[in-house]
């Protein structure tokens, strides 16, 4: 049995190596990666953090929307036996940051460098995703993510086997309160959705949230690992309802806001009240009705709209955290769509955490 999400991943390359594990999106194209491609990945990007001094017990703080280059950065700073600290880029974080004087940083973007830059006294390796807006051949203090495993020399130890270690740090909204999640956590969570949800390696799984969540590490990333099926990451998050209706996803995680947002997304696209179109969509969405006005109803109304979606595969639709409205619940109700509700634990949150962190790490 693995016990660490490392672990997790090098035995879905030992037993579903050339199996698609990640497919992502850039400049339009989708790009893919094999479990086995993945877990060298993730090996070279170990390699290069023990190199550049990431040791057990480190932290590595990411900023950053849902990319994949932010996952296998965190799983290769969890095959150190680091922890991995997820901060929403589009918060303010930099009370947090002045606190917690990060040493090792991935950065998304312009404004989420200015944020770790505002911080006294640099970091120790500061990678960013996307250069635009940086000059990064002035500013010697910053790394192209692509460049990290470039001359890498140094071995990739033993990946980390201890299950009670912190894979993951995540901070309240207020920043006032962490709350840590250990691997042997989100692996034993997994296992148990995996097998009430009934997932399986042939599933395609959307990674839209921001990854600054504990709801995303614990019902989707963990699954993914535990399960073996393929996760996919859109260009943007402006581009996200786009990439999901050519992705066409099997098991879309969501909050009662995301549910809401596409909720109202699709309404915006539905005929006027009063026309004759809109009647023939009131007509379609009766569901206690005969087989023939089912069936008809389906493939001129409800097909249609759950391909506007990108949810005419769906088959787990998972929501984390306070149920649906009830008239959100009726609209994905009448298309078939019935989202099951996952409770987050009650959050044992340490308000001294952010300090015990700076204190342990300034040594």
């Amino acid at each position: 049995m693995t016990h660490t999400l490392p672990q997790a991943l090098l035995l879905q390359a030992r037993t579903r190596g050339a199996a698609i594990a990640l497919r992502y999106k850039r400049l339009g194209i989708w790009h893919t990666r094999s479990w086995n491609e993945l877990a060298q990945d993730v090996s070279r990007l170990a390699a290069a953090l023990h190199q550049r001094g990431f040791r057990r017990d480190d932290d590595f703080l990411v900023i950053s929307q849902a990319r994949a280059e932010a996952l296998l950065l965190a799983l290769a700073a969890q095959w150190l036996g680091g922890s991995v600290t997820l901060l929403d880029p589009e918060l303010d974080n930099r009370k947090l940051l002045s606190r917690l004087k990060p040493s090792f940083v991935l950065a998304e973007d312009l404004g989420a460098v200015q944020q770790i830059r505002s911080v006294d006294g640099p970091p120790r390796l500061l990678l960013y995703l996307d250069g635009r807006g940086l000059n990064a051949a002035a500013d010697h203090g910053l790394i192209a993510y692509s460049e990290l495993s470039r001359g890498v020399t140094a071995d990739v130890p033993a990946p980390a086997n201890e299950s009670s270690g912190t894979a993951f740090v995540f901070y309240s909204a207020a920043h006032e309160r962490s709350r840590r999640m250990s691997h042997g956590q989100l692996l034993e969570g997994a296992r148990g959705l995996v097998e009430q949800e009934r997932l399986n390696a042939g599933e395609e799984a959307l990674a839209a949230r921001v990854f600054a969540a504990s709801g995303q590490a614990r019902y989707l990333l963990a699954p993914w690992l535990s399960a073996g099926f393929c996760l996919n990451f859109p260009e943007a998050l402006s581009t996200r309802d786009t990439d999901r209706r050519e992705l066409g996803p099997t098991l879309v995680l969501g909050t009662r806001e995301s549910y809401a947002r596409l909720e109202q997304w699709a309404r915006e696209r539905l005929p006027l009240p009063g026309t004759l179109g809109y009647q023939l969509y009131r007509w379609a969405v009766v569901s206690d009705v005969g087989f023939f006005r089912r069936w008809l109803g389906y493939w001129l109304i409800r097909r249609p709209l759950l391909d506007v979606l990108g949810m005419s595969r769906l088959r787990v639709p998972l929501l984390v955290g306070p149920g649906l409205t009830r008239e959100s619940a009726e609209f994905f109700g009448t298309l078939g769509i019935r989202p099951r509700n996952w409770q987050e634990p009650p959050a044992q949150w340490d308000p001294d955490e952010a300090q015990a962190h700076l204190i342990s790490h300034s040594v």
